[in-house]
């Protein structure tokens, strides 16, 4: 059995209530990839943040008593925690979402991210607290995990499941231009702080207004979710009383090796962007001694391009199949892997940038068809759950501990060739999973 979603089956069932006619199918997909996104880009603006003023503050805020590479690692293993504890939201979440509905489960987590970002901001100092200003922020990147562990399968579901079978890359990849834009707006929120204050003024206090700002994402998120109906294909599975009463046991019984496919596909994007985004930071500042704003530019610029780039590799799998766009990042990637330092190492402003946005397009060709890959994998009854716990599974082998990884391999080998190494393995494990994997661009959804 497949399941057939007609395009219009939310407007339509909204409009049955009210009494108004349906909205133009425009204006509800658009309003569809924006709530699909916003929750991703407030999520990833979150974590933007936290990595960047890992890179940059924590070291010296929370662990001030080590050098600073070494804090800057400590920082990158808090941020190891928000990786971590994502399958606890896939589980947990993965199973309201598939037992209560995709929509109950993005509004609360997105309430919850919002909550444990603004805390962040609002936390004691090592110097006013000693080791419990360390021991929270680790709590509170606990409970961001969480979060995003529970979010982002069910932003794709929305767009996807709402949207026409042969457009099922391009709706689903809505979800993925969040990381980008939330990089974005919260790179140019830091960017515009850091001129705006001293050195010693964002150091002391100024790193707080990032985390304490995002309480108005919070409320524009909640005022575009609300506003959007329950996914056709949920709605068809209550009233036929087929939804799956233990989901994720479900998926680890029934569908282990399409779980090991969907979270395998997505490890090497994780690493990859880790490189790009997050050690960019601190290889720019830190090794080669070069400004903090010539960091942050670079990283705006990429993203902007990455945000533009992926809904266009989405279309483009609807096209030509989700595989080869995927198969295509993933060995560009690995060419770029030992480029990436070459660029870098010159220590020319642009071709740093030019690192930085090459990357983050060859980015663009795996992300951009991922959601609706590791999304077809599951049928309908478990699709949530299933692809919660290859989203979060793979986030902690592959972005999790990337970072650190790096950080650590750059400080044990001293040279850039090891790490090449580690990005170039990361995504042999995507290509695997990627060869093994069946082509669904063009399958019907199962049910």
């Amino acid at each position: 059995m497949t399941e057939h979603v007609l395009p219009t089956a939310g407007t339509a069932s909204a409009a049955a209530r009210t009494g108004a006619q349906p909205a133009p199918e425009s204006a509800r997909m658009g309003r569809l990839a924006m709530a699909s996104s916003i929750g991703t880009t407030l999520e990833w603006y979150d974590f933007t943040v936290y990595n960047i003023m890992a890179a940059l503050v924590f070291n010296a805020v929370f662990f001030p008593s080590f050098d600073p590479l070494t804090g800057t690692i400590l920082a990158f293993s808090t941020y190891a925690v928000g990786y971590i504890s994502r399958p606890l939201g896939g589980v947990v979440f993965g199973h309201l979402g598939d037992r209560l509905g995709r929509r109950f489960v993005l509004v609360a987590t997105l309430v919850i991210m919002g909550v444990s970002t603004g805390l962040m901001g609002l936390l004691p100092t090592y110097a006013s607290w000693g080791i419990w200003a360390p021991v929270a922020l680790v709590a509170l990147r606990f409970v961001q995990g969480v979060a995003l562990g529970g979010e982002w399968a069910g932003a794709v579901l929305l767009s996807m499941e709402h949207g026409k079978p042969d457009e099922r890359g391009r709706n689903a990849s809505f979800t993925q231009v969040g990381p980008s834009c939330g990089t974005l707006i919260g790179t140019g929120f830091i960017a515009a702080v850091s001129a705006w204050l001293s050195p010693a003024d964002f150091q002391s206090w100024g790193w707080r207004i990032p985390f304490i700002s995002s309480v108005a994402l919070v409320l524009f998120g909640l005022w575009l979710r609300r506003g959007v109906d329950e996914t056709p294909v949920f709605r068809e599975m209550e009233e036929k009383k087929a939804t799956a009463k233990t989901p994720i046991k479900e998926v680890l019984t029934q569908h282990w090796r399409r779980l090991l496919v969907a979270g395998g596909s997505r490890i090497g994007s994780d690493v990859l962007y880790a490189l790009v985004v997050v050690f960019t930071l601190t290889y720019v500042t830190t090794v080669l001694h070069l400004s903090r704003p010539l960091a942050l530019t670079a990283t705006m610029i990429g993203a902007a391009c990455n945000a533009i780039a992926v809904p266009w590799f989405g279309s483009l799998s609807d096209r030509i199949g989700r595989r080869p766009v995927y198969i295509t990042g993933a060995l560009l990637g690995m060419v770029w892997a030992f480029v990436f330092f070459v660029l870098m190492d010159s220590a020319h402003p642009v071709a740093i940038c030019a690192a930085v946005v090459v990357g983050l397009l060859i980015h663009a060709m795996m992300y951009g068809p991922q959601a609706a890959f590791v999304t077809e994998q599951f049928p309908g009854r478990v699709r949530y759950a299933g692809a919660s716990l290859a989203y979060t599974l793979a986030g902690i082998v592959g972005g999790g501990f990337a970072p650190l990884i790096i950080a650590s391999l750059f400080k044990s080998w001293g040279s850039t060739v090891a790490v090449s190494f580690y990005v170039v393995a990361a995504l042999g494990v995507t290509l695997i999973a990627l060869v093994v994997a069946r082509e669904t661009a063009k399958r019907p959804l199962e049910s």
